[in-house]
């Protein structure tokens, strides 16, 4: 495992299901994601949530809590041997968290909060900030310097789509380079939310069209991307949160081999 979790000089990736569930299915998920990792050359990193606090109804599955789920990270971490990231949603949350997993993520609709930033970069654990939906490229420079204000020397910013109209995203490519010149710091595409529909889902939930994922993806990779995350389930149909626009586990390792075949091919 390299010693760096986002290298901008190899092609890393952040991969799980969105929610942490129980043993049996993050287990199952993370053994199929470590042999993967081993055809990854910048490392893979299992991520899973434990609280997704943005949902759209109010009786939305949102996850086990902090205290449980960061338990069944430490779980996963020990069984598998991959690196683990979670989402932190208020600044009291940075610190436990940071106590069990290796990386820490700022969630897209909390990428201006200033004190959620500052938390994160005060433990010195590696952040990734998810650019916000209504955000252009150059507007992430704040959310970045916000972190690196603190003992965090290791930051990462993603692409996750822009607003277009209402109940989809559209991603501009342009962001990509945009975002690396004006951060200074590796960008990760998001190819599974960036196919999100919001609010278009059955009973007001998330959609998404998960047909476009790979297209997506690939395209983010030769427009100079250092690393992907994707989420990933053995059921998306069936899947707690966001199955819509999940991979199905049996076609994350192929997506991914091909991105690395396509990173290869653009840095020759």
């Amino acid at each position: 495992m390299p010693s760096a979790r986002f290298p901008a000089d190899a092609f890393f990736v952040i991969a799980g299901p969105c929610v942490i569930e129980d043993d049996d299915l993050n287990f199952r998920v993370a053994d199929h994601l470590a042999r993967v990792a081993e055809r990854v050359p910048g490392g893979l990193i299992f991520k899973a949530s434990f609280d997704k606090a943005n949902r759209s109804n109010r009786g939305a599955a949102r996850g086990p809590g902090i205290d449980e789920g960061l338990a069944a990270l430490a779980r996963v971490r020990a069984h598998s041997g991959l690196p683990v990231l979670t989402d932190v949603h208020l600044p009291e949350q940075c610190a436990a968290a940071a106590q069990v997993v290796d990386v820490l993520q700022i969630p897209a609709f909390l990428s201006r909060q200033s004190d959620l930033l500052a938390a994160a970069g005060a433990t010195g654990k590696p952040v990734n900030v998810k650019k916000g939906q209504w955000m252009h490229p150059e507007g992430m420079r704040g959310a970045v310097d916000k972190v690196r204000a603190g003992t965090t020397t290791e930051i990462a910013v993603t692409e996750r789509g822009t607003f277009f109209g209402y109940g989809d995203l559209v991603v501009d490519m342009r962001a990509i380079p945009r975002m690396r010149a004006a951060c200074d710091a590796p960008v990760i595409f998001d190819g599974t939310h960036s196919v999100q529909q919001p609010g278009r889902g059955e009973g007001g939930s998330s959609g998404g069209a998960r047909e476009f994922i790979a297209p997506l993806t690939y395209a983010a990779v030769a427009a100079g991307a250092n690393g992907l995350f994707l989420e990933t389930h053995p059921d998306p149909d069936h899947a707690p949160s966001d199955g819509p626009n999940m991979l199905p586990l049996q076609s994350v390792g192929a997506v991914i081999d091909r991105a690395i075949e396509i990173w290869s091919l653009c840095r020759r």
